[in-house]
């Protein structure tokens, strides 16, 4: 596995404990990097209980979330997208996490197998191939030392920046997104709000994440506007910023440059084949999701757990071929297309109008009304599971194959 993030440690641990030899090459020395997903959904939830690891996780510093919430536009009320309280506990709620936590439990339990491996400061930087077939990576080490590694398959699990994405018979497909993001930290105080809190005003959104000591702040931008607004200075961005939140307006001081403040560059994008002879792509390598909704983490552990349960058998028996890898693609396809989709229909419908200045979903100036189709799903109790289930779990619910379970 090229990557130690979620989709690398999960689809590592999971194959370990099925019996197969696995090493995971991550890049970094530490999985101590900010501004990453922290959102875990009950899909991910009900893993970790599978695997054993519940109340591990449960004891980890997190806040609880039970409803994803949008804005529709200045001054307006949030529209509830989804209430994960209408499912069965327990995983009726999303965890707020930081990513770091995460990962480090899935390496302490993961390096518990004699079968798994995983290498720090590898930083992967060509694929090795024989008759045409990927048969494993070279990678650098943190003294300059370069290394190759050889392997039944290789698995792309390093994100928006794989080195996979290079390989022109894969196919990139991008969509138009409208939107880049800001990311900084503010104090928090202990009697601020809890969880996740969001708030809009004229062309401005902003989604801030209880971290328990600080907050991690979002402020989305329109797309390509970074170097045109910071040369606007800090001082006007933040005071749009406490504007919009007030209650944090006597902290602003805290973000003392724009050095604290990092870009992240949107991309909604995905592979239209996610293998080739030797490889296969999964999580953000094979499909790069936008931040709507922060489910990319959960589609990318998914992605582990159904390329797990059908990897598994034919990688011990050493017979794994296209036929196994494109299964994984079959199964994840729906999933992963569906969500993108909904996430392009919030950017047209809520993000663009809310930053234009106009109410989302096309409303006028009375701030009640709504599109038939959200007053029927928002009121119509049986039909609240259905948005709920699918952020919850997705199109397509995966298992963890029988072995990884003990």
């Amino acid at each position: 596995m090229v990557g130690g993030g979620p989709a690398g440690m999960v689809l590592g641990l999971l194959l370990a404990r099925s019996g197969v030899q696995v090493t995971v090459l991550e890049r970094h020395g530490d999985f101590l990097r900010d501004f990453r997903g922290d959102t875990v959904h009950p899909s991910t939830l009900s893993l970790l209980d599978q695997l054993g690891l519940g109340p591990r996780f449960a004891a980890l510093p997190q806040r609880r979330v039970s409803t994803i919430q949008l804005p529709t536009g200045p001054g307006g009320p949030m529209f509830t997208v989804g209430d994960l309280r209408v499912l069965r506990p327990p995983y009726n709620y999303i965890a707020m996490v930081p990513q770091w936590d995460l990962l480090n439990l899935l390496a302490d339990e993961a390096r518990r197998e004699p079968t798994f491996s995983l290498c720090m400061n590898a930083d992967a930087t060509g694929f090795l191939y024989e008759r045409g077939r990927v048969t494993g990576v070279r990678y650098q080490t943190a003294d300059g030392t370069t290394r190759d590694l050889r392997a039944t398959l290789t698995v792309a699990c390093d994100g928006r920046g794989s080195l996979a994405r290079e390989l022109p018979e894969l196919r990139l497909r991008t969509f138009a997104c409208p939107i880049d993001a800001w990311w900084f930290r503010l104090p928090r105080r202990e009697d601020d709000p809890q969880g996740m809190v969001g708030s809009a005003a004229d062309r401005f959104l902003t989604v801030m994440i209880d971290r328990g000591a600080y907050w991690q702040c979002a402020t989305l931008i329109p797309k390509g506007t970074d170097s045109e607004r910071r040369a606007a200075g800090l001082e006007r961005f933040m005071a749009e910023f406490a504007a919009v939140v007030p209650w944090l307006a006597d902290r602003t001081q805290a973000l003392r440059s724009w050095d604290e403040v990092r870009l992240l560059d949107v991309r909604l994008d995905r592979l239209r084949r996610w293998h080739r002879p030797g490889l296969l792509c999964i999580g953000d390598a094979a499909h790069a999701m936008s931040p709507v909704f922060g489910i990319g983490i959960n589609l990318a552990v998914e992605d582990a757990v159904a390329a797990a349960r059908y990897l598994a058998e034919p990688l011990r028996a050493g017979t794994v071929g296209l036929r196994e890898v494109r299964a994984v693609q079959r199964r994840r396809w729906p999933t992963t297309a569906a969500t993108q989709a909904l996430q392009r229909l919030v950017h047209a419908r809520v993000i663009e109008p809310v930053m234009a200045g106009r109410r989302a979903f096309g409303a006028g100036p009375d701030e009640t009304r709504s599109p038939r189709l959200v007053r029927v799903l928002t009121t119509a109790p049986w039909l609240r599971r259905v948005p709920a289930y699918f952020l919850a779990y997705g199109a397509l619910r995966e298992r963890p194959p029988a072995a990884s379970l003990r």
